[in-house]
């Protein structure tokens, strides 16, 4: 943004030397490095502001794809009325044996014996 190139800012410290004097120059030279530091942090929070409402802008429209897209997926696989809320054991038939995963295995047969050895 601000090109500056050191011949130019030798001029400028050489112009400030002969106005400002030798005396004053370093209390100028404080006074121009605080307001620099305000306006850094000014445009820092300026920067991080804008940030902040780009993420958000992000954010809702990712909000709105997602919504949209789940629900075209609503639309094409519909839920089973017979589901619960708690989950899709609700669904099954009355009559069918509950799991939880893996069948139980015969009382009669040892643990050892059930699995086969590859």
């Amino acid at each position: 943004m601000f090109d500056i190139a050191s011949s130019e800012l030798l001029l400028v410290v050489l112009v400030a030397l002969l106005v400002i004097g030798p005396k004053d120059l370093p209390k100028a030279l404080r006074v121009v490095g605080k307001w620099v530091g305000k306006a850094r942090g000014v445009a820092a929070h300026f920067r991080s502001g804008f940030d902040e409402m780009v993420r958000q802008s992000e954010i809702e429209e990712l909000e709105k794809k997602w919504k949209a897209e789940n629900e075209r997926i609503m639309r094409e696989h519909p839920a089973d009325p017979r589901a619960d809320v708690l989950g899709d054991d609700a669904a099954a038939p009355a009559d069918a044996p509950a799991t939880v995963g893996h069948p139980e295995l015969p009382m009669d047969t040892p643990p050892a014996e059930a699995a086969p050895k590859a």
